[in-house]
């Protein structure tokens, strides 16, 4: 399952996202307290499919998200010894940019850039010390015998090293695939891919409507968003909470008198999805309708073994066809008339929205 953990000064509005996000009815309560919740990937075609299948049950992607409370200047230094945000794929920076003279910011006055700032320096010191560490056992072992695989691992984790000593998380590094794989088992926060969320005033929302350049020039957090592995979602947590209060119709005009087409929530879930690199295929039937998340550039067999070991094992072909072409046609047999379901190998790279059959021997 894929992981996400947010992260977040005092006040912020953090884990009060995370209860939406989760439907979690019990907050952690102290330093050092962890919820982990489960949220479904919003994923409209999951829909559209469901209703022309009417199947007995319906099950959309999902990732898990770890909410910690942590010290207002520590949060960072807490989370490395936490498993759930250690091994999370993904981090989730709920940034304060909402004003409330009744909850005060810990800092004393409102300032996101300082605050986005503030958290990555310290994932930042964070994965200093623990490079710094590594390099002194690195050494103590080379000292013993000479051995090239600890020597590239030095000069890697040097390399890291001095990134992080000139204020760089290691998200912006460019790394190659081997080196990614070298540096995993050390679970570097600053790596993880980040995903910002702008918790705004109502006021400022509207203004920004959905244009993320907008709300990132309100609130001073453009420059974070210059790399690849860095995003953006905004919202406003109290919105959020009446939207949560209303039926689908109703919340569907609240959001339209704001110029937005899906809730802060759905995006913050869709946003961390793609931030990580994944879509969705489907398996659908009278059954079962779902979404199966897999890494893009998957390949039809280790998509397969997303299902059952099984199936991957003992894969023979799969019989694929597009979102768009089945669900103009209207089935499968018309699919098939047309030309437009086509049998793959296990060589095929998964496209996302493919509705797939895996045909395997038992």
């Amino acid at each position: 399952m894929l992981r996400a953990a947010l992260i977040g000064f005092p006040s912020s509005g953090k884990t009060t996202l995370f209860q939406l996000m989760t439907s979690a009815k019990d907050a952690p309560r102290g330093k050092g307290d962890v919820n982990i919740g489960i949220s479904r990937v919003p994923d409209p075609r999951l829909d559209v499919l469901t209703k022309m299948y009417n199947p007995k049950k319906r099950t959309p992607a999902t990732i898990e998200f770890t909410d910690l409370i942590a010290q207002a200047r520590t949060g960072a230094q807490a989370l490395v010894d936490v498993a759930g945000y250690k091994n999370a794929d993904a981090l989730v920076h709920v940034v304060r940019a909402f004003r409330d003279p009744a909850v005060a910011h810990p800092s004393g006055s409102i300032d996101p850039a300082r605050d986005a700032q503030a958290m990555e320096d310290e994932l930042i010191l964070a994965d200093l010390g623990v490079a710094e560490r590594r390099l002194e056992r690195i050494e103590k072992d080379l000292k013993k015998g000479r051995s090239s695989e600890l020597e590239r691992e030095r000069d890697l984790v040097q390399r890291c090293k001095t990134a992080l000593e000139e204020g760089k998380p290691l998200r912006t590094l460019e790394l190659t695939g081997d080196d990614r794989k070298l540096l995993r088992g050390f679970q570097f926060l600053s790596a993880k891919p980040l995903l910002l969320v702008i918790n705004l005033d109502e006021d400022d929302l509207a203004e920004a409507g959905s244009s993320i350049d907008r709300a990132a020039a309100q609130t001073g957090l453009t420059g974070f968003l210059a790399h690849a592995a860095t995003r953006a979602v905004a919202l406003c947590a109290r919105i959020e909470l009446e939207i949560s209060q209303l039926e689908g119709d109703d919340a569907a005009a609240f959001l339209a008198d704001l110029g937005l087409t899906e809730s802060g929530l759905d995006r913050v879930i869709r946003t961390t999805y793609e931030l990580l690199g994944y879509m969705s295929f489907f398996t659908v039937g009278e059954d079962e309708c779902r979404a199966w998340s897999i890494a893009r550039e998957t390949q039809a067999q280790l998509a397969a073994g997303e299902i059952h070991s099984d199936i991957q094992r003992g894969f023979i072909r799969a019989e694929v066809v597009g979102y768009e072409p089945l669900t103009s046609r209207g089935s499968l047999a018309a699919c098939r008339d047309h030309g437009e379901v086509r049998l793959e190998g296990k060589e095929y790279i998964v496209q996302d929205g493919d509705i797939i059959n895996f045909r395997h021997a038992t």
